[in-house]
């Protein structure tokens, strides 16, 4: 039976006695260790791997123990022990060795296991080696692929942190804040846009590199930067005598820093130069190839956020405009009046919303305000926008009723051929009185602010949204009466200022009252609180507000007054009046003869309409004196005096006038030049 050993090595029966040179010649001692007499001989190479002379070594591995730390001899017992129990032909192990001058190295042994017919093992021959160089290498080795992939790490978290990067000032923020230079090495950080053939500086390294007269750089000027955007190649400057040979003004200004090495690199985006950044080092000599290729992926991941993020500016700037352009360059004055308005974007790009607000001066001493927000958030939402508040103000200056002004707007909106609805809500004040009629549109309600400071939600009857109450033929519009009183603000809003993340509306709206109720008395400054609240909890949409005071100054003395025209053939006109002369009444304090007071003054105003050529001019104030009245006058263009007398056999016409004597406490007739004047009055409650 041949008992050699089948493997790497394989060695002669009569070994040691010849032994192999291609062994020393690697460097790779051998050992025969003989299992019966216990003896192991080790060639000269073997003693070097545990640095012992001949001499110092009797041919018994326990001479070997002091070459060997006790963990490495326990680990190293166990393996052989595990291998001649176990069957096993071989075994290996890397240990360390601890050589004379006491430095430890590493070291390694194969052996094979030779035994008899039996299986009994008889004999153990092998090699031992030092390995320190070459665990070294490995390690190395591991350490680069590790330096590659952190670098690459590196390259790819910059890449998505700057995905969310949406203007140039957050791709700046991105490079500045993310550990990125750190893990680079490099000091500082300078990059520049190209702007009409020159090269605008947007950022620049620490405090007090800023290099004066660079902001601005044309690209055939002797600057590095200048010279990657004309060339489109990198720029590695490897030490500080090629900066200060290559580009001298530059490295006159910044010697100081200690800069000893850089990179610039072109920001090429769809085969176009758009800027140049650079990277500043100190202590640093050359750049390996890695680093060269993972600066320039940098670069191209750095090119391509500043170009969607530029893109993205110019988009959201010109939808910006766009709504700019729609809503109110200036707010009128309002005798009567003080006014605050603020428009907050939400600054998502492109996407801007339809929100508007707009303050439209009417006749009579009345003002009407509006807030009102487009459905969606793109350019064509602020197109929207701006015809509907055209369109509004028409309406409103026509001198129709809230509720009319409502509906048309929202049968335009329907006519218009658009897929967007809006919400609105239209209020009518008259600041003689402090009547407020409150109009909404499937818009949030305001909310007013007394004079000591408490808010308190204004909750009114609503429809459906503009455009959606026309398609589905709902165009009934009720409209709330509030009376502002002076010193009071109504706020009118959009939902973004309630509507926040992780809130709901009811939530909202508690925040915001309490926010007013808090907020400082002057009204600019309170708008202005009002949009930093939004920013401060992270409001994602667009904010629209119109503040709207009544001043005390204005309020009368004598009492309130209203006044509308009612022409003939015009239902909504009559229908507005009735409702004004309902409103105003309620405002007043005379709820209890407020149907006592339409009835009357309806018939006045049927009679002109119906016995006149012309239409009716409607008048309705609170007179002062010992007692406390209110007057309704109804002025038309005939000289002719009306006449009570008694129904007809019909029993429809003819009664009017009685029943206004019925009701009023006194009425008569004036002449008042071409026409005449109809009036009544009732006793009413002193306030």
């Amino acid at each position: 039976m041949d008992d050699r050993v089948a493997g790497a090595l394989s060695l002669p029966d009569d070994w040691p006695a010849r032994p192999d040179l291609s062994l020393a010649l690697n460097r790779m001692g051998s050992f025969d260790w003989d299992l019966d007499t216990g003896l192991m001989h080790m060639d000269r190479t073997a003693l070097d791997v545990f640095d012992l002379t001949p001499d110092e070594y009797d041919g018994r591995p326990a001479s070997l123990a002091p070459r060997v730390p006790t963990d490495e001899a326990q680990r190293l017992d166990a393996l052989v022990s595990h291998a001649l129990k176990s069957g096993r032909t071989d075994y290996g192990a890397y240990f360390r060795v601890q050589r004379r001058d006491g430095t430890l190295r590493w070291t390694h042994t194969q052996g094979f296991v030779r035994r008899d017919g039996s299986g009994r093992p008889r004999r153990i021959i092998g090699i031992v080696r030092d390995a320190t160089q070459e665990l070294a290498d490995s390690t190395a080795r591991r350490e680069l692929d590790e330096e590659r992939r952190r670098r690459t790490s590196l390259v790819e978290g910059t890449t998505a942190a700057l995905a969310h990067a949406r203007t140039v000032k957050d791709v700046i923020a991105v490079l500045k804040n993310s550990q990125g230079l750190a893990h680079l090495g490099a000091t500082s950080l300078v990059m520049g846009l190209l702007e009409s053939g020159r090269i605008h500086l947007v950022a620049d390294g620490p405090e007090g590199a800023y290099v004066p007269g660079t902001r601005y750089t044309r690209v055939d000027e002797q600057y590095p930067m200048s010279e990657v955007v004309r060339t489109l190649s990198p720029r590695f400057i490897e030490s500080a005598e090629d900066f200060a040979a290559s580009y001298p003004i530059l490295w006159r200004n910044i010697s100081h820093l200690g800069i000893t090495s850089a990179a610039y690199m072109p920001l090429i985006a769809q085969a176009r130069p758009i800027g140049a950044l650079g990277l500043l080092y100190r202590d640093k000599d050359g750049f390996t190839a890695d680093e060269r290729n993972l600066l320039m992926a940098l670069g191209t991941s750095i090119a391509q956020s500043l170009q969607r993020a530029m893109l993205y500016e110019q988009e959201h700037d010109l939808a910006e405009g766009l709504q700019q352009a729609m809503l109110p360059r200036r707010i009128p004055s309002v005798p009567g009046a003080q006014v605050a308005v603020r428009y907050r974007s939400a600054r998502l790009g492109r996407d801007i919303g339809g929100d508007w607000y707009d303050l439209i001066p009417l006749p009579g001493g009345r003002v009407g305000a509006v807030i009102g927000d487009v459905q969606g958030h793109d350019t064509h939402a602020a197109a929207v926008m701006g015809q509907l508040r055209i369109v509004l103000r028409a309406y409103a200056a026509e001198g129709h009723s809230p509720a009319t002004v409502m509906a048309r707007a929202s049968v335009f909106l329907h006519e218009l051929d658009t897929d967007r609805f809006a919400t609105c809500t239209y209020a009518e004040a008259d600041l003689t009185t402090g009547v407020v009629q409150v109009v909404r549109a499937g818009h949030v309600d305001p909310v007013v602010r007394d004079v000591d400071g408490s808010c308190r939600r204004v909750v009114s009857e609503g429809g459906l949204p503009l455009g959606l109450s026309a398609e589905f033929g709902r165009l009934e519009y009720p409209v709330s009466t509030v009376e502002l009183d002076p010193g009071q603000t109504m706020i009118l809003f959009t939902d973004g200022l309630v509507e926040l993340p992780g809130s709901d509306l009811d939530e909202g709206m508690q925040r915001l009252t309490a926010l007013v109720a808090n907020g400082p008395r002057d009204l600019q400054k309170l708008a202005d609180q009002l949009c930093d609240a939004v920013d401060g909890s992270g409001g994602q949409d667009d904010v629209a507000v119109l503040l709207l005071r009544r001043r005390a100054a204005h309020a009368p003395q004598p009492g309130g007054r209203l006044q509308q025209h009612v022409a003939q053939n015009d239902p909504e006109a009559l229908s507005s009046s009735r409702h004004m002369i309902r409103a105003a009444v309620r405002a007043w304090g005379a709820k209890d003869r407020a149907d006592e007071i339409e009835l009357a003054a309806d018939e006045l105003i049927t009679n002109a309409l119906m016995h006149t050529d012309g239409g009716a001019v409607v008048t309705i104030r609170v007179l002062a004196g010992t007692e406390r009245r209110l007057r309704v006058d109804v002025e038309d263009r005939s000289s002719a005096l009306p006449r009570r007398r008694d129904a007809g056999e019909d029993g429809v016409s003819g009664r009017g006038l009685m029943l206004v004597d019925r009701l009023a406490d006194v009425w008569g007739v004036e002449s008042r030049g071409s026409g005449k004047c109809v009036w009544c009055q009732f006793l009413i409650p002193t306030r």
